[in-house]
């Protein structure tokens, strides 16, 4: 009898294997999932959930590859997305370097007449929101991806972040890959928009990134300007998505 189901055990690891490995093959980020990282994209959502702050709605819920491990947030019980990294953290360094500077993840918006009143970092989000309501009539852009205040509180909403959870590196690279997926990460990698269009969507919500003629999409409003040139993000991201 134990030789019996000793056969049947090797009889089922053969046929797994090759499964295994063209799962293992078929995923761009395997690494970082395998290391449970990943932004938690609500899979229940309406669209219409994003709010009018989206420039992207109706991508909600899509992700940078496909087939997506499933998971449940332990505070709410909702099922979700993981979503791996791998060129998302790249798009993000780009990202950084056209808004935040070397302030990183502590950056708050120069024009901030009352600054915060610890570095973002070590507050929580309910003390960053706090700090918003308590100085009206500045600019509130905060950290790595410089979150105006609409937007970060759709992100920490949809993503599932608790207000009591701190304003984290880790928090902050969430909330941006929430904001990857609404630019049209997946639809990229599909091949359903280009790569000039995925840029030009990822100017329209960073103002520090060119569009096309090499100014900002916002360019002179709240005095806002590209940081950076189109010929620089051009070839970053062709170094990431290449052909």
């Amino acid at each position: 009898m134990g030789s019996t189901l000793l056969l049947r055990f090797l009889v089922i690891i053969a046929w797994l294997l090759p499964v295994l490995a063209r799962a293992e093959t078929g995923s761009l980020f395997a690494a970082g999932l395998s290391q449970g990282s990943g932004v938690l994209i609500d899979l229940g959502a309406d669209p219409g959930d994003a709010g009018s702050g989206s420039l992207f709605i109706g991508r909600d819920g899509t992700s940078f590859f496909r087939p997506f491990p499933v998971r449940v947030a332990p505070e709410t019980g909702r099922v979700y997305l993981g979503v791996g990294e791998g060129a998302a953290a790249q798009i993000r360094n780009l990202i950084a370097a056209a808004e935040a500077g070397p302030a990183g993840y502590n950056a708050v918006q120069y024009g901030a007449r009352v600054k915060p009143p610890r570095l973002p970092t070590q507050m929580t989000v309910a003390q960053i929101y706090q700090w918003i309501d308590d100085t009206p009539g500045q600019p509130h852009a905060i950290g790595r991806y410089q979150f105006i205040p609409a937007t970060l509180r759709r992100l920490v909403t949809k993503v599932g972040v608790s207000p009591q959870a701190m304003f984290s590196p880790d928090v902050q690279d969430k909330l941006a890959n929430a904001l990857l997926v609404e630019a049209g990460f997946n639809a990229m990698q599909t091949g359903e928009i280009s790569r000039h269009t995925f840029m030009a969507n990822l100017a329209k919500i960073w103002a520090g990134l060119p569009t096309s003629n090499g100014k900002s999409h916002y360019d002179g409003y709240a005095g806002n300007k590209a940081t950076m040139s189109w010929a620089r993000f051009d070839a970053a991201m062709v170094q990431i998505f290449p052909g």
